[in-house]
């Protein structure tokens, strides 16, 4: 029985050698045994077309985002900010999804996107496109991780331009003198000490603001939203003034 055996696999690894373009299919199905090792032409010839995987497109859908495959050009871009990043903002914008955003979760996955749309990682075909890709994913990071300019961005969805519109200013004669009486505390500093208080005062402000920007989202409030904007400003310029605070400088307000 075992030389039956034997004499049998030297028959195969002989048909192999032999001739490469003949399948082993045929061969190895008189025989129950597990079969010898193929030559590399005839294991070749055994890998049936439809076993070996397709490349994956890289964007599965305008708002998934498969990070294994190479870009393709018939393959659509994300056209909103949100949906480069499905496994952050899952919901996607507000009102379905919330306004506010975890800045870490949104670093991890824009530092993913960045590793697979660099540019030197594709082929010369595909690096106008890539290098395409790599700057929207940018843009849509500074966006989104900053509340201001994410509701500016969210309400010029809708319409509506604060960031460069300047009707689009507080008429509120209570908050205009509160930060004129900001402004003039930050000057008269004699050193950065002195401002402590007023940063936590500031800084609880800002999150106040991003509160209500959430509520107003949420509730597709788009007057509430774009006043709030407009206010969530004024705080954001006076903590820019706190932080970079130098003694006699002046503070410029952005209105």
């Amino acid at each position: 029985m075992r030389s039956s055996i034997l004499k049998r696999n030297h028959q195969v690894l002989r048909i192999c050698e032999a001739s490469p373009r003949r399948s082993f299919a045929t061969i190895s199905s008189r025989n129950p045994l597990p079969p010898p090792p193929l030559c590399q032409s005839c294991s070749r010839r055994l890998l049936r077309p439809e076993a070996q995987s397709a490349p994956q497109r890289r964007w599965q859908s305008s708002s998934t985002i498969s990070k294994e495959a190479p870009f393709e050009n018939s393959t659509p871009i994300p056209q909103t900010h949100y949906e480069f990043f499905p496994q952050t903002i899952p919901q996607g914008p507000p009102p379905t999804g919330p306004f506010h955003i975890d800045p870490r979760t949104l670093r991890k996955e824009f530092l993913q996107l960045q590793a697979v749309a660099h540019p030197d990682r594709h082929s010369s075909h595909l690096k106008t496109r890539a290098e395409a890709t790599s700057a929207r994913i940018n843009e849509a990071y500074k966006t989104l991780q900053n509340p201001l300019l994410r509701a500016q961005y969210l309400l010029s969805l809708r319409g509506i331009d604060v960031a460069e519109d300047e009707t689009a200013k507080m008429d509120d004669p209570e908050l205009l003198m509160e930060v004129l009486d900001t402004r003039e505390e930050i000057e008269e500093a004699e050193e950065e000490g002195e401002l402590e208080g007023l940063k936590k005062v500031n800084d609880e402000r800002i999150a106040a603001s991003e509160k209500v920007l959430d509520s107003a989202f949420r509730e597709d409030d788009m007057e509430g939203a774009k006043g709030e904007a407009v206010r969530l400003r004024y705080w954001v310029n006076i903590k820019e003034s706190l932080d970079g605070w130098e003694k006699g400088k002046s503070v410029v307000l952005v209105h």
